[in-house]
Formats: C-alpha cells, structure tokens, sequence
C-alpha cells in the first residue's frame, strides 16, 4: 500500500509541477534559467528534511551515490530542458497528459530487464492511459501558440522518465541509502548540470536573469523536490509496473490544476478532459488488478 500511495501522490505533484513551470515561464524567465532554480530549490528542500530526518545516519556506498548521481543528471537534469521547452509551446496540461505514455515503456523496460510480471489488468490500465496521449493528436482547439514539436518533446520525456523508472527501480533493489539520500543525490545532480549549463547559455548577462528567475520558479522547486521524493519512495517499496502508471495520473493532475489556476490560457476542451478521464481510467485499473 506505501508504493501506491506514494506513485499516487508523486503523480498529483508532478502535475501540479507542470502548472508551476508554466507559471514561471509566464513571467519572462528563460527555459534553461527556470530548470537550473528548479531543480536547484528541489535539491536544498529534499536535502533540509533528510538532514532533520537524519537520513544520512545510514551506511553510503559510492557506488549507489554514482548509480542514482548518473540517474539524477539525465532525468530530472538534462530532462527538465525538454520538459520546460514542452511546457512552454504545447501548454501544462497537454504536455501533462503526453507524460502518460511513460507506463508503456516502463513496462516493456521492467518485463524485459527487470523480469517483473504482468496480467491483463495492469497492460489494459497502460493502454487506456497510452490511449489518452494518442487522442490528443486530434483536438482541434488548442492554447495560442502551440506547436507540434512541444507535443514531441513531451513524448521524449515520456520515454526518459520510462527508463528513469526502471533504471531507479533497479538501482533501489541493492541500495543501502535511505530513499531520501538517494532523492538528495539525484537532484543534486540534476542541480548541477542544469546550473553548467545556464551558465553556459547566459554567461554574459548571469546575475540579473538568476535574481529575476528565483520568485517566479520557487514554487516548481518545491514541487519538484516532493514529487521527486515520493517517486523514488514508492518505487523502492513497489514494482515499476504498479508505480509508473499511477504516477501517470498525473495527467489528470496537470489538467485539474491548469483548468483552476490557468484558466483559458490553457485552452482545455472536452478531448483533453477526456484524455485526462482515461489516465484515470487507467489507474483505477492498475489498483484493481494489483
């Protein structure tokens, strides 16, 4: 019950993330600038409550800080450009609902390098919740703006966060650190990266975009830090075929809260809703069949 309830909860803060990065990116902050103070907030939250916790009492191998550092530089680091980039031209709750192709590839990933089993249940859930994504493809109305490649960039991070799944799911089985030190680890990394390479693409006019860029992403780093946090919870107490598609519902999430803090920017019309009602779908078939 712990993996469900934490995939689930990941699953309404990942999309609520996506709302908060649309929020920033409203207020002028450049892509590659919101990834670095988002993952960045991410990192010192998680690090504040592992510390209090006294997480890092625990044995630290080396080697699981490099297997989840590896992990964290890729997904959520070098991801959350492509993520940004989605959020940014096809809207939050369009790329929320895109993210729902992950289960998919988590299971075909899981099955066939993890050797962990599925019924009926939990590939007819990954259809249903893969069928959402699919329908999107013939919406009409859309938010101002939209283009085809932020549908694509979403897709793509769809496919890292499907292997972030399994690779986590792998590296937690031998693991000696507590989940919050591997959380730590993860977005510490990610923080790293992404700080490289804002310096990198505003090296000449830093300071100023940093101070402007903090306020408007604070609210993404917090979320990102939780959503984080719950997700590597549940998937070192459950299979990546039971936490990937309840994490999924974020889809539903992202629409939820785009529809009540974005209002018609988002454009949300009965195809998204319905899209949004299949990863729901999906979900409750997942538990069932568990």
């Amino acid at each position: 019950m712990d993996a469900v309830f934490f995939a689930a909860l990941a699953g309404a803060l990942f999309g609520l993330f996506a709302v908060a990065v649309r929020y920033g990116l409203s207020r002028g902050v450049p892509v590659e600038l919101g990834a670095a103070v988002t993952a960045t907030t991410g990192f010192l939250v998680v690090t504040l409550i592992a510390l209090v916790s006294g997480s890092f009492s625990d044995p630290i191998r080396a080697h699981d800080v490099l297997a989840f550092a590896a992990i964290g530089a890729v997904v959520p680091g070098l991801s959350q450009i492509a993520f940004n980039q989605a959020v940014r031209i096809a809207g939050a709750a369009r790329t929320a609902v895109l993210i729902g192709v992950a289960p998919l590839l988590s299971f075909v990933l899981a099955i066939a390098f993890l050797g962990e089993s599925a019924n009926a249940g939990l590939i007819g859930g990954a259809v249903l919740i893969v069928s959402a994504g699919a329908s999107l493809s013939f919406e009409r109305r859309r938010p101002e703006g939209y283009r085809t490649i932020g549908a694509v960039l979403a897709v793509l991070c769809a496919g890292l966060f499907a292997v972030r799944d399994t690779l986590v799911r792998a590296a937690s089985d031998n693991a000696t650190l507590d989940p919050l030190v591997r959380t730590v680890v993860s977005l510490a990394a990610a923080a790293l990266v992404l700080v490289v390479w804002a310096v990198i693409k505003n090296r000449t006019s830093l300071h100023t975009p940093v101070r402007a860029a903090v306020r408007p992403f604070l609210p993404a780093g917090f979320c990102l830090g939780a959503a984080y946090l719950s997700l590597i919870v549940a998937l070192d107490r459950g299979p990546v075929t039971i936490v990937a598609p309840l994490n999924a519902t974020q889809s539903l999430w992202g629409v939820i809260f785009a529809a009540a803090l974005l209002g018609r920017r988002e454009a949300i019309g009965p195809r998204l809703v319905g899209a949004a009602l299949l990863v729901v779908a999906g979900g409750v078939l997942i538990g069932i069949s568990r």
